[in-house]
């Protein structure tokens, strides 16, 4: 007990001068009445360049994070407007040196991924580093050479592998089986997407209790499609969106690109072509390796590519396209499968968290252009998807978005699982149908 509690403490104190640039930065909740504040809270969060965690919609309201030096004008501005706001968390600073606190406490009193062999796989207790995650690949691929395949779709900005597994009973060979293609991280702050491609490849290769999920389907994941971005919200900034693409202002004061509005689908429409923008969509459709990366999977495997989906944090939803309000010409199949997916979720989510919720992007979330999903759409991959994983309910209940709760890493992974079985098991079914036609 000793030893754990100088190991926590030496990390609070490694840690003390962690995440300064969020110190007294608030989290606000911003309420939508009339459809002219709309373009209001619009003109304010790109006239300050603000954080939006999560777009206002009818049974929510626009989470926003605001610098400390800026709190007083966005407030002026936002009463002025007449528009509705309470602060949900005052000093982020403080839950992100909380989420520290409990991480390093969760791998300093198990095993975490020390002396673990790859026959147990990674343990679901902490949010494992690139370098962990990579490795690991490595060695399932040496370990299960019978069933798993080791492929780099490309490498980063910065050089890092993309890498990502093919996992087949029949080296994908048999063409009569459908591929469920999964992928997570491509928005690197969003780490408690990576659980549910780590439990997937569990439940895949080294605890297979489904004999169908891999007798009838193959599989490829990805599980850090963002390697450089995810590396950097481990190393330097926490809430870090974009890839790490360079060269757009002097002295590279802003960097990066939003990988999830560089694809070439509406492209440039509804995203930012501000460099220093969470949502900037970079120069040109597939103008980042990454990006490009992901496109090639798909040119490679598109035939067979039954199911695609991309996962994200937060907001317990399940959409699909197109991200300009119009929809695909399978939209009530589509719905009618996600409908399916979001049930199987629901019944072994957490009680505290609210029931998935399906549809339409635009009708969901908001508009989006370049999306990943979208683009397989466009392809003809028949079901594409992308899935909001529930937002952290941190202490008291209170909900920061991104964070992680070393409680709810195994369950993240667990849930989505179910309802990726789903997804499965359709994609089976309908590939097997329209190939008798």
């Amino acid at each position: 007990m000793y030893k754990l509690c100088f190991v926590i403490c030496l990390f609070f104190y490694s840690v003390a001068a962690k995440h300064e640039q969020y110190e007294g930065h608030a989290l606000y909740n911003v309420h939508i009445r009339f459809t002219d504040q709309i373009d209001v809270l619009k003109t304010v969060e790109a006239k300050y360049n603000l954080d939006i965690w999560s777009y206002a919609a009818q049974d929510r309201p626009e989470v926003v994070l605001v610098p400390r030096v800026l709190r007083e004008t966005v407030e002026d501005e936002l009463q002025e407007a007449g528009m509705e706001f309470e602060v949900q968390v005052e000093n982020i600073k403080e839950k992100l040196d909380l989420e520290d606190t409990l991480l390093a406490s969760a791998a300093a009193s198990s095993k975490s991924n020390r002396s673990r062999s790859v026959v147990e796989g990674l343990s679901f207790d902490v949010i494992h580093t690139f370098e962990v995650v990579d490795q690991y690949l490595v060695d399932l691929a040496n370990a299960y050479p019978d069933k798993v395949t080791l492929r780099s779709a490309g490498k980063s900005v910065e050089g890092r592998d993309i890498k990502y597994l093919r996992i087949s009973t029949s080296n994908f060979e048999d063409r009569r089986k459908p591929i469920v293609f999964v992928q997570s991280l491509l928005h690197a702050r969003e780490w408690v997407t990576l659980p549910a491609t780590l439990y997937a490849i569990k439940k895949l290769v080294l605890d297979v209790t489904e004999q169908d999920l891999v007798r009838d389907v193959d599989w490829i994941i990805m599980p850090i499609a963002n390697p450089d971005g995810y590396v950097f919200s481990h190393t330097n900034d926490r809430f870090w969106r974009k890839n790490r693409a360079r060269g757009f202002m002097v002295d590279d004061i802003c960097m990066g690109v939003d990988l999830n509005r560089n694809f070439d689908i509406f492209w440039g429409t509804i995203s930012s072509n501000d460099a220093c923008d969470k949502s900037f969509h970079g120069r040109g459709p597939f103008s980042e390796p990454e990006s490009a990366a992901i496109r090639d999977v798909f040119a490679e495997y598109s035939n067979r590519i039954e199911v695609y989906l991309d996962i994200h944090s937060f907001g317990s939803m399940i959409l699909f396209g197109f991200g300009n309000g119009a929809l695909p010409p399978n939209a009530l199949v589509m719905n009618l499968l996600g409908v399916r997916m979001a049930t199987a979720i629901d019944a072994v989510k957490w009680p505290q968290h609210r029931n998935y919720v399906v549809g339409n992007i635009v009708h969901v979330l908001g508009h989006v252009s370049g999306c990943t999903s979208d683009y397989a759409t466009t392809i003809g991959i028949p079901f594409a998807y992308t899935y909001e994983l529930p937002a952290y309910n941190m202490i008291h209940g209170v909900m920061v978005g991104f964070l992680v709760d070393p409680a709810f890493v195994e369950q993240a992974g667990f849930e989505t699982w179910e309802g990726i079985k789903v997804a499965a098991r359709f994609a089976a079914e309908s590939w097997s149908r329209r190939n008798r036609q």
